[in-house]
This record gives C-alpha cells, sequence and structure tokens, in this order.
C-alpha cells in the first residue's frame, strides 16, 4: 500500500481533542511536515503548553486512527511526538534574561572532543557575526581555558547596576568563564556536588554576560549533579550530544539523549555531532580513513529520529590548535575550520527550527 500526507491527514481527522470536542486536523495541531518512508509514518502534534493532560491519550488515539483508516501496514508507533506553542519558565525569576539561546554540548562519555566541539562552536558562531558567550560547566575538569589560551587569566568584578559581577574573559570574539580561572590549574578539583553546582550558578548569575544571541554551555561528560542544575537554573533551548563513531561511545551517547528527554530534564535534542569522523593525513588532504567506524552518528541519529548536525574529521590542526590557544574554526580554510562553519549553520538552523512557535524574541537572523 501506498502512503501520502493526504491519506494520513484524513485519518487523523477521526481523532478529536477531549478538550474542545473538534478533530485535531482541523484545530491545526497536526504539523505539516509529515514524514513518509515508505511504511513508516512520522509527524508531531502540536499542543498548546506542556503538562497537557490528553498528551498521551492523543498519541495513542492517532497511531490507531492511521492504522484503522490508512492502513493496517503502517508503521507508526513510536513516530509521533509532541512540541508545544507555549514555554512554562524554567523559574519565576528568569536568569539571564538578555540571553537569547542557550545551547548545552554534552557527551555520554569523556573523551570523544566534547569540549574542543563546543569551543570551536562557539568560535564559529562569533564568525558569523553573533554575540556569543561559552561558559565551561565542566567544573571538575575544566580544558576551555587551555582552549583559548586563557590558562592564566583571572577575571575581576565590575559594578553592573548596583551590583559587583565577574566580567567574563573574551577571545576571538567570545565571552567566556571556566571554574579553571579561579582554581589552581596543576590541582584537582576536590568538590562534592553541591559544591560544585553552587560555583556553577555562581558563574552564571553572578557575571555580566550581557546580551548575546548564544549562549554555549560545555557540560561534564556523562549524567551528573551538574546536569541538573542547569536545567532547574536557566532555560535552556536545547542540547548537542557529541559522539565518536564507536559503537561504545554511541552506547553512552544513546544515553545521554534519553537523559535529555526523560521527564526530570525535558530539553529538546538539537541534533547529534560525530567528532573524530575519519583521519585525513595532512600530506594526503583528499585522503579518509575511518579509524572508528563510518557514520555511527549518523545511522543513531536516523534511528532515534534526531537531527544529525555534521562530521568533525580528526587532523593535526585540531589538537595543534587546542594545544596553542587557537581554536581551528579561527580558520574557515582548513578542512575542519570549514567543518565547524557548516557545524555552526546547523545549530543556528536547527534552533530556528526549535523557536518557530516562540516568541519573535527568542529567534535569531540566519547568517550566511
Amino acid at each position: 500500500m501506498t502512503f501520502y500526507p493526504q491519506l494520513i491527514l484524513d485519518a487523523l481527522k477521526h481523532v478529536r481533542y477531549p478538550g474542545t470536542g473538534e478533530d485535531i486536523v482541523s484545530s491545526g495541531m497536526v504539523d505539516d511536515n509529515i514524514r513518509i518512508d515508505g511504511n513508516k509514518i512520522s509527524f508531531s502534534l502540536i499542543l498548546d503548553k506542556p503538562n497537557d493532560p490528553f498528551a498521551k491519550s492523543l498519541v495513542k488515539a492517532s497511531e490507531q486512527a492511521i492504522l484503522t483508516y490508512a492502513g493496517a501496514e503502517a508503521e507508526i508507533k513510536g513516530n509521533i511526538d509532541i512540541r508545544y506553542r507555549t514555554q512554562i519558565p524554567a523559574q519565576p525569576e528568569k536568569l539571564l534574561p538578555e540571553v537569547k539561546n542557550i545551547i548545552a554540548v554534552s557527551s555520554g562519555k569523556g573523551g570523544v572532543g566534547k569540549s574542543t566541539v563546543a569551543s570551536n562552536l562557539a568560535v564559529a558562531l562569533a564568525k558569523m557575526g553573533y554575540k556569543v558567550g561559552l561558559l565551561d560547566a565542566d567544573i571538575f575538569g575544566p580544558s576551555v581555558p587551555k582552549m583559548f589560551g586563557l590558562e592564566e587569566a583571572r577575571p575581576y568584578l565590575e559594578p553592573v547596576g548596583g551590583r559587583e559581577l565577574i566580567r567574563p574573559e573574551e577571545k576571538y570574539g567570545v565571552k567566556i568563564l571556566s571554574i579553571g580561572f579561579f582554581v589552581d590549574k596543576e590541582s584537582a578539583v576536590l568538590w562534592r556536588g553541591g559544591m560544585a553546582s553552587n560555583a556553577l550558578k555562581q558563574l552564571i548569575s553572578d557575571a555580566n554576560w550581557g546580551d548575546l544571541d548564544f549562549f554555549v554551555v560545555d557540560l561534564p561528560p556523562g549524567t551528573s549533579d551538574i546536569h541538573l542544575t542547569m536545567v532547574q537554573t536557566v532555560a535552556i533551548t536545547g542540547a548537542i550530544v557529541v559522539s565518536t563513531p564507536q559503537a561504545v561511545a554511541l552506547a553512552d551517547a544513546r544515553k545521554g539523549i534519553s537523559m535529555f528527554q526523560g521527564d526530570k530534564v525535558n530539553v529538546p535534542i538539537l541534533g547529534l555531532v560525530e567528532n573524530m569522523a575519519w583521519f585525513t593525513p595532512a600530506e594526503l588532504p583528499n585522503n579518509k580513513y575511518y579509524l572508528f567506524g563510518k557514520e555511527g552518528c549518523k545511522k543513531l541519529a536516523e534511528e532515534l529520529n534526531v537531527p544529525f548536525l555534521g562530521q568533525i574529521p580528526i587532523v593535526q590542526s585540531i589538537c595543534e590548535g587546542g594545544d596553542n590557544g587557537t581554536p581551528v574554526a579561527c580558520d574557515e580554510n582548513t578542512i575542519t575550520g570549514k567543518a565547524f562553519a557548516e557545524l555552526a549553520q546547523s545549530v543556528v538552523e536547527q534552533v530556528n527550527i526549535r523557536n518557530t512557535t516562540l516568541p519573535e524574541t527568542k529567534k535569531v537572523e540566519i547568517k550566511r
């Protein structure tokens, strides 16, 4: 049997929203972007606000309507997601009111280059003309100071609106704060969870971040109190999960995505980034050697129905850039510089897709 969008819409007209008694198609609750791949059908239901009591029953009713009126061969179970027209603020007093979008960069495990991706994404966004901030929230293993050549930086306080606020360092057009600025770089940070969470809150609320289009947050690997603190402290626009193509890294990436989509966190996934996608030697720039497997993240993104944001290759310059304090995204003429520029463009597009139903002030202009 052949499925097509109008057939699906006709089937969904049999589903009525309990709150009004009207069918969900006429009520504008079905996203126009109905995706059909053979028998696999996926789309979004658009509800007025989070915590709608009828959300789960509408999904089940929609699945049943498609199987009944469009065709029993339809593969629909688990392929309907929920979007909302309005957002409930994370807390009554909104922190960072001048920040348009907060992007959390995370990874299921350490060693996959999460901080490299976060740092270079911030630089690439700044090169596109956006106002960008970067918070190193990896409290126990801060690496952003080294990546920006700011290991000796010691931010100072400045008066702002009757308060003394921390003045972020600024380099390559990015405002930067890290716990690494305030601790001995030769010593391990031995803090209990509460101390680390309080330090993170201070870097957010007691700093003069000002007007930003994007606030990139480099989270610790895995799952921890820091992730919950971020969600409870600020309204995160969406999360980016970084992984390598290896099976063991992908298994942890899957857990990371599950954490963000869980009830306690409930943060949208902007997409997956595949780091160390292939190796290209400097003397053979057209050659690709897939050291850790090929397109593992791309396949996982397709399986989990989340966006695939791009691939970052391994070249010698990316290691040298991280060591000498010059992120590779500073030079768009290099292989990795171009890759990060394309990643930044993909992130902006996904943020604007995410923000389509939010107030105009949340959107950012796509700059090409």
